[in-house]
């Protein structure tokens, strides 16, 4: 009993935070003062520091290989997470309420799996009926390139590939205050 509370602790622990250089990043010039105000009301923080989205190519839990640049246009959640963490697990339906709100406006959600094998990921996304697409990042080759420790992490990328947002931690995707910060955000051309 005593094993399992300090493996739910550490799993807890793990899931808590992130590291990124975030000096390489910064809020573009496409995101309104309306979005802007909209993000922080909603208790995000944007970035400052110049720099874009670090590109990569991954295999859809699908099957077939996408490029992040090539959702590039459309804005996206660019989330990290794995199925034994139960901050991942808490947010994730937070993330498909915002997906199936936004993603004929032009919303992307990639929550790419890092570390683990597609059947345990299928199973998860079976039992949960998530839609959104699910990149694999199997050798966690990308998550090292974004400088990832702990999950949850996301990442906000605006329509022109620039990193305009990152979190750690859960986070309830779904609150008037986060669908009034994508409206705001969406409607920036």
């Amino acid at each position: 009993m005593l094993t399992n509370r300090i493996t739910g602790i550490f799993a807890i622990v793990l899931c808590m935070a992130a590291f990124f250089p975030l000096t390489s990043l910064k809020v573009s010039a496409q995101t309104s003062p309306a979005a802007r105000q909209a993000f922080r009301t909603a208790g995000i923080t944007l970035l400052d520091q110049p720099g874009n989205a670090p590109d990569f190519n991954l295999p859809l839990l699908s099957g077939e290989n996408r490029s992040l640049s090539s959702y590039r246009g459309r804005v996206i959640m660019l989330n990290f997470w794995a199925t034994w963490c139960p901050p991942c697990v808490q947010e994730m339906p937070s993330m498909e309420n915002l997906y199936r709100r936004f993603k004929d406006q032009g919303l992307e959600i990639l929550a790419v799996n890092v570390g683990e094998n597609q059947s345990t990921v299928q199973n998860f996304i079976n039992r949960y009926r998530f839609t959104y697409p699910i990149p694999m990042d199997r050798n966690s080759r990308i998550s090292r390139q974004y400088g990832l420790r702990y999950f949850p992490t996301t990442y906000i990328i605006d329509r022109s590939g620039q990193v305009i947002s990152m979190t750690v931690g859960f986070k309830q995707w779904d609150t008037p205050q986060m669908i009034s910060a994508f409206e705001a955000l969406l409607s920036s051309r």
